[in-house]
């Protein structure tokens, strides 16, 4: 029986895929027209759920979370939990696992990592093992974002057992594609480039192009740091390329902004190439409202305006970002634009 559900939930990523080629927004549209046609509080939750998810991963943040936080205030335990399923994963679970990490991207580090804790422990109440590997696997991106390897990696490490147990090759696959940028997050580049390697290898397999930009844009910043520079902007490129192909927008800020950081970090260095590369990511997360990227994209900039000499241009640029946020002063993002201020200062 898991068996069949993992395998209705691989046809539904090989869905999700092809709806992305052909305008998913549109398809989604289409989709929550007639669910609130029918007027079933189950058409309508899957409805806000897919509509949310297709204008998170285009960058559409806020709107997004409109329709999770809908989807959720439209979900019965008793009345939905058999949705499980046919979906592959009880739908409240998905939702609050996706809705986490549109709170990240949208500014609420503490609030993301809250959605992340909710979605395990009602995957665990739950008992169902498609389910617990769903939140395992996708609240690990959350935890990465909010700089929590240990938290990720031992989230994915229990998915992959549960995976292998299965025979689940799509969880398994991007399960070693998160594995690999917590590791990057550690620092240990050499073992995440082997690691993201053999999962993005796999997860293509499968059909499924969700997450590819943001994978690729971790292989670059691998690469970047063991100083393999034309492996870097080959990545950096294929991130770009697969961005405008897919239109899953919502990472596009932090891939111009890597693309920066191997720009500057080359033996051909371009100061000029890489001020641009910094100011257009600043640009896009300013427009998605994607305050996370935003301040990494700010602190890339000051960095570098303060390297060459430019420290109150640099303080204009970072401070107000910077001074926006409420929560998740711990985390790493928010502790090296802070010190990064105070060396401004």
């Amino acid at each position: 029986m898991d068996q069949g559900v993992y395998e209705s939930h691989l046809k539904l990523n090989l869905l999700a895929a092809q709806l992305r080629s052909r305008g998913q927004l549109e398809l989604s549209d289409d989709f929550l027209a007639l669910a609130e046609k029918w007027g079933t509080n189950v058409s309508s939750m899957v409805g806000n759920r897919l509509k949310g998810l297709s204008l998170m991963h285009t960058g559409e943040l806020a709107l997004g979370l409109a329709h999770f936080d809908r989807a959720l205030g439209l979900y019965d335990p008793v009345e939905h939990a058999p949705l499980a399923g046919r979906f592959g994963q009880d739908v409240r679970t998905a939702i609050l696992s996706f809705r986490s990490l549109a709170l990240w991207l949208l500014g609420y580090p503490d609030a993301a990592a809250a959605d992340a804790a909710r979605t395990l422990s009602h995957a665990r109440e739950f008992g169902q093992v498609p389910t617990l590997t769903h939140a395992l696997v996708i609240t690990s991106l959350t935890f990465v974002l909010c700089g929590s390897s240990a938290e990720a990696m031992a989230n994915l490490e229990e998915a992959a057992a549960l995976a292998d147990e299965k025979g689940a090759m799509f969880w398994k696959a991007i399960g070693m594609a998160n594995q690999g940028c917590a590791l990057v997050l550690n620092g240990q580049m050499s073992s995440a480039v082997t690691m993201i390697t053999s999962g993005l290898a796999a997860f293509r397999s499968t059909g499924s192009t969700l997450f590819t930009p943001w994978y690729l844009s971790n292989y670059a910043k691998a690469y970047l740091e063991i100083g393999q520079f034309e492996d870097a902007r080959r990545c950096i490129d294929e991130a770009e390329l697969t961005v405008r192909t897919t239109k899953e927008n919502w990472c596009e800020a932090e891939i111009h902004r890597i693309a920066g950081e191997i720009t500057l970090g080359s033996p051909a260095r371009d100061v000029a190439k890489t001020e641009a590369a910094f100011q257009r990511a600043l640009t896009i997360a300013q427009t998605q409202q994607a305050k996370s990227l935003e301040l990494r994209a700010a602190t890339s900039l000051a960095r570098l305006l303060r390297d060459l000499g430019a420290r109150k241009k640099a303080s204009e640029i970072l401070v107000p970002v910077y001074s926006w946020f409420t929560e998740g002063f711990g985390t790493r993002d928010l502790q090296t634009a802070r010190a990064l201020i105070d060396e401004l200062y």
